[in-house]
């Protein structure tokens, strides 16, 4: 089979590309530019506490020390002189990560410089692509025009898309749905670690909104909000923004500071109408443009990454063999839906927390309320800021009498939690996948206080790891002490991105079976249904022999 073809070497292409190299699929990324981004303190992105621990065990890289990125330990929201919230981080409510984008682009880079699946080809300009039955075949400009053969294409060349032009796909949307001025600086606050959301506030040119969250090394970003036209940023207004807000902050007195870089940042909320044409994909910025009112539209990308690997892997490992649209079609089906729920609760708050009368004077709630909303799409919570679910997608198999409630829904994302692999090493369940299998989780407690060569042969284990053993692809048993909202012999199957396909009480080979069926498309070698309850009657003959420890 041919590599798949990644145009874009941001962070959604490099992640992309790193995700497929550790499914085992070979990838050409094709790089406009000369191989290095450059350094833009102003520039940064925040991620969830999922995509940043997507991005760290791709790149092998942990962010969140003092030289790279930062996790806040709060997040304080105040209206003119009033203090509206407070938020505490912990292991519970865990903190997003905030780091300049190109120290992430740069660990990404350094991690694909080490991958042998991974070829970067700089200065790559693509001009033209066609599709044929068994693959793509792409041009590039640059210092030597080549052709590239691939068997899949993904399109993560940012909003103004080669690719999605080429595909001839529709990109509408909004534009100006917010302007922000944005300085990077290096000074001492009151509350060191501890973003800041400050609406009205109380000095003279303080505007309408400002933000201030620091990164590592004693830096901020700040961003002020402006009026979405007109409105001209000078070098020295913004000198005088930076100095009155920093002086607000620190009770009427000017800190010293160092500036180190200025910007001005539009937000535009755009969809593509497609996601998917034939072998070639959309994802990133090239598919959705999304950021006002605190929503991060990198975080959304790097889930569209996630969400393509493990598909377009199982596809590019099968060769074409089997029915693998119903498959890749999901990746649109789940995407589009979950970035255009993040678009629509945006689009319709914006008139309620950015009008000062008009439509919010009809709406019921209060300032508090308005505040909460806002803050939420900061750190990742609520309607602006939580992740996707994919309930309604294709994927998700039909209802069955053996499902149990736990504390995640189905389609959403798993709580990562302490889990014992199958050579009884204890890690977290996030480490274990992106690695092209399926995951079954039996949460059993009372499991930690033995040794694992006791427990493994008791009880129920022998009959679920015997229909593990006969799923339709690969998968791993795990086991945990417990989950949110589990109870004890609950058995949750898991997708290689971390979405939970179904919780089942008990073992229930057939249901786990057809489960993991749906959940991959039915785009699997056909294996009889009822394989899991044969290889279940062999493996409990073979057990009943077995010395029994509860």
């Amino acid at each position: 089979m041919d590599p798949v073809i990644v145009v874009g070497a941001g962070p959604v292409g490099l992640t992309l590309a790193l995700a497929l190299a550790r499914h085992s699929v070979p990838t050409v990324v094709l790089d406009e530019g000369p191989g290095k981004d450059e350094q833009r303190p102003a520039r940064t992105v925040i991620l969830r506490d999922d995509t940043a621990a997507l991005v760290e065990r791709l790149a092998g890289h942990s962010f969140g020390d003092q030289e790279s990125g930062a996790r806040w330990t709060g997040l304080r929201s105040l209206r003119r002189k009033q203090l509206m919230r407070e938020l505490t981080f912990s292991d519970e409510a865990p903190a997003p990560l905030h780091v300049p984008q190109h120290v992430l682009t740069g660990a990404l880079r350094a991690a694909i410089a080490e991958e042998r699946l991974v070829k970067v080809a700089v200065e790559s300009k693509l001009d033209s692509l066609e599709q044929d039955a068994s693959g793509l075949t792409a041009h590039t400009r640059g210092p030597k025009d080549t052709w590239w053969r691939g068997s899949y294409l993904v399109g993560c060349d940012g909003p103004r898309s080669t690719v999605r032009k080429l595909l001839d796909i529709r990109f509408p949307g909004r534009t100006a749905v917010e302007r922000h001025a944005v300085a990077a600086l290096r000074t001492e606050l009151p509350s060191p670690g501890e973003a800041l959301l400050h609406r009205m506030p109380p000095w003279r040119g303080g505007g309408t909104e400002v933000t201030g969250r620091p990164l590592a090394g004693r830096v901020w970003r700040l961003d002020w909000l402006l009026p979405p036209r007109g409105e001209l940023v000078t070098p020295d207004a913004l000198v005088v923004r930076i100095r009155e807000t920093l002086a607000g902050w620190c009770g009427g007195s000017t800190p010293p500071y160092e500036l180190l870089d200025t910007g001005v940042h539009t937000v535009h909320h755009r969809l593509a109408r497609r996601w998917r044409v034939g072998r070639a994909f959309l994802a990133g910025d090239a598919a959705h443009l999304l950021g006002a009112l605190g929503t991060q539209g990198l975080d959304e990308g790097l889930r569209d990454a996630d969400n393509l690997a493990w598909k377009l892997a199982l596809a590019w490992h099968h060769g074409g063999h089997g029915a693998r649209s119903s498959l890749l079609d999901s990746y649109q089906a789940e995407r589009r839906a979950s970035v255009a729920a993040r678009l629509r609760a945006a689009d319709q708050s914006l008139p309620i927390l950015r009008g000062g009368g008009g439509l919010r004077a009809y709406v019921p709630g209060t300032a508090r309320g308005y505040d909460m909303l806002l803050t939420d799409g900061h750190v990742g919570r609520g309607p602006l800021g939580a992740p996707g679910s994919y309930a309604e997608s294709p994927l998700a198999p039909a209802p069955s009498e053996s499902e149990t409630a736990v504390g995640t829904e189905p389609g959403a994302p798993v709580a990562d939690v302490p889990v014992t692999a199958p050579d009884g090493e204890l890690v977290y369940l996030r480490d274990r996948l992106g690695l092209g299998q399926l995951l079954v989780l039996l949460v059993a407690p009372g499991t930690v206080v033995w040794e694992r060569r006791h427990w493994v042969t008791a009880g129920i284990m022998p009959r679920l790891a015997a229909a593990v053993t006969a799923l339709p692809h690969p998968a791993e048993l795990l086991v945990a002490e417990s989950y949110p909202g589990a109870a004890a012999h609950s058995v949750l199957l898991i997708r290689p991105d971390g979405h939970l396909v179904t919780a089942l009480s008990g073992v229930r080979p057939a249901e786990l079976y057809t489960a993991a069926e749906a959940a991959l498309g039915g785009a699997v070698p056909k294996r009889r249904a009822d394989s899991a309850e044969a290889a279940e009657k062999e493996e409990s003959t073979a057990a009943a022999s077995r010395p029994t420890t509860q």
